[in-house]
């Protein structure tokens, strides 16, 4: 059994006029609002929290990430009991195939929706077990012992130049013109203990606060929104949204 609560933020920030972020806790969706959840599970529940960063111009990532999670909410809910981890896996990555289709779709529906896209980054628990999935450049870190750790891995260019500094231009992403979208799935339930927490970001955060001062906001037993208002003060820039699962 698995006792936690969340804590998420959502927020414009300082710069857009739009806020193209969405968060999915549970069944409920996070845009310009805050959420606080107390959660307990046993194995044969299942549970989602994901964060879509959205791109495309002023509504069309927007669009882009509300679609995306509410189909992913849907379609998480529905998939059958009892799947092996390599079912489970199978069953994601035909969701992501199915997704993509949509998106471009849509896209080519309207002109307004062209090449729209988002990132999904997303923590599941499924029958006993945590599972991350991530594609694009939006995080998933775990908070251990004081010590901050990121778990996925940047889709991005400046990763994949070895480039530290993050560039904002993404290799992999559902939509936005991208023709080979694929997805990262890992089990991580044996990294998860009790007294850890779980962030997952979108890059309005993490662009505007380095690894060191979120770790010591953690520490200190910071949520959600204090990390998106800390972002802010920091100058804003982009959309900025939080999710901070704490292990009971």
């Amino acid at each position: 059994m698995f006792l936690f609560s969340v804590t998420a933020a959502s927020r414009v920030g300082c710069v857009r006029d739009n806020n193209e972020d969405m968060l999915l806790v549970g069944n409920m969706f996070v845009r310009d609002d805050k959420l606080e959840v107390v959660k307990e599970l046993d194995s044969s529940d299942r549970y989602l929290l994901a964060l879509a960063d959205g791109m495309g111009g002023h509504a069309c990532g927007e669009v882009a990430s509300s679609d995306v999670l509410h189909n992913l909410e849907f379609f998480y809910n529905d998939i059958p009991s009892g799947l092996s981890v390599e079912n489970f896996n199978d069953s994601i990555y035909e969701w992501l195939g199915s997704i993509c289709n949509i998106i471009d779709a849509k896209g080519h529906s309207a002109m307004q929706y062209r090449n729209m896209g988002t990132t999904l980054v997303a923590l599941a628990y499924y029958e006993g077990d945590f599972y991350w999935l991530n594609c694009g450049d939006s995080r998933l870190y775990r908070f251990h012992d004081g010590q901050l750790t990121q778990l996925t891995t940047d889709h991005s260019l400046s990763n994949m130049m070895g480039q530290k500094v993050h560039s904002n231009v993404i290799t992999n992403c559902i939509g936005g013109g991208c023709k080979t979208s694929y997805i990262d799935i890992v089990r991580c339930t044996s990294e998860l203990q009790a007294g850890d927490a779980v962030l997952l970001c979108s890059d309005g955060l993490t662009d505007m606060l380095d690894d060191a001062i979120i770790e010591r906001m953690l520490d200190e037993g910071k949520e959600a929104i204090d990390l998106c208002h800390a972002a802010e003060d920091a100058g804003g820039f982009d959309n900025v949204s939080a999710i901070v699962l704490r292990l009971k």
